[in-house]
């Protein structure tokens, strides 16, 4: 593993600082690179060409679990654990950039409804479950807020909404696309975090006039909302964090268009 270290950072750093630095020989290394490959190892090289040009197709946005996705798909035989292995000493990584902004104000007198999700997100029946959260990206203009309702049993996104503030009408705009689309018997649970939008009073009206059932996640418990804090996640590291927005207008809406 160590001569495989070296082997692969040789171009950026001299092999004697390497060897000094992993207190191994340099003849010990240069007669372990003179020695044939093994079988495993021309298979790994292979798989490693593999690999890179599907990280690069994917213009360097996935990590391991995605590229196992794709070679999946191309009917390529290996393991998650194999590429995530291969990638990590080879240091190929999706690009990431982290900034914060708070969207969940979860400071108000508002009510909170029971958490009757309780992080069961196995659903067996479409239109039985939404979830919803909103997030925020940052353009020119300002920052341009996001709020999706996600479908729990097909986990396509049925209703959105985008503006330049995080109001209730941000969060009754995104369900109105989506009870128009959709129209879902009554009894369907809503989950949230436990932002002002979700437990106000205008928002609990909307949900009581369907007779749909609010449910919202524990203070803390990130995880209570974990499918949609995962799509915001993959949107940002895939398409967000790879954009420049010059006005609220350029945000990423083509994404919506179709739903």
């Amino acid at each position: 593993m160590k001569y495989n270290f070296i082997k692969n950072y040789r171009i950026q750093f001299p092999v004697s600082r390497i060897c000094h630095v992993l207190n191994i020989s340099k003849s010990g290394y240069y007669t372990w690179l003179k020695k044939p490959k093994s079988n495993r190892d021309l298979e790994n090289e292979g798989l490693l060409q593999k690999i890179i040009n599907f990280h690069e197709k994917s213009g360097k946005k996935y990590g391991s679990p995605r590229i196992y996705e794709d070679l999946k798909e191309a009917d390529i035989s290996c393991s998650l654990n194999r590429v995530a292995r291969i990638m990590k000493i080879n240091n190929i990584q999706a690009k990431m950039r982290k900034k914060f902004k708070a969207t969940t104000n979860s400071k108000h007198n508002y009510p909170i409804a029971e958490n009757i999700l309780d992080r069961n997100f196995s659903v067996n029946k479409k239109d039985k479950v939404w979830v919803s959260d909103i997030s925020y990206l940052y353009t020119a203009e300002g920052w341009l807020y996001l709020c999706i309702i996600m479908d729990l049993f097909s986990r396509n996104i049925v209703g959105w909404s985008m503006d330049s503030h995080m109001k209730v009408d941000l969060v009754k705009d995104a369900f109105c696309m989506a009870y128009d689309k959709r129209q879902p018997a009554e009894g369907l649970i809503f989950h949230s975090d436990r932002g002002s939008q979700y437990a106000s009073n205008e928002f609990r009206k909307l949900l009581n006039s369907k007779k749909y059932i609010a449910s919202i996640s524990r203070k803390g418990n990130c995880w209570d909302n974990a499918c949609a804090e995962s799509f915001f996640h993959s949107l940002k590291t895939e398409e967000v964090y790879f954009n420049y927005y010059n006005s609220r207008a350029e945000g990423p809406r083509e994404m919506f268009l179709n739903i």
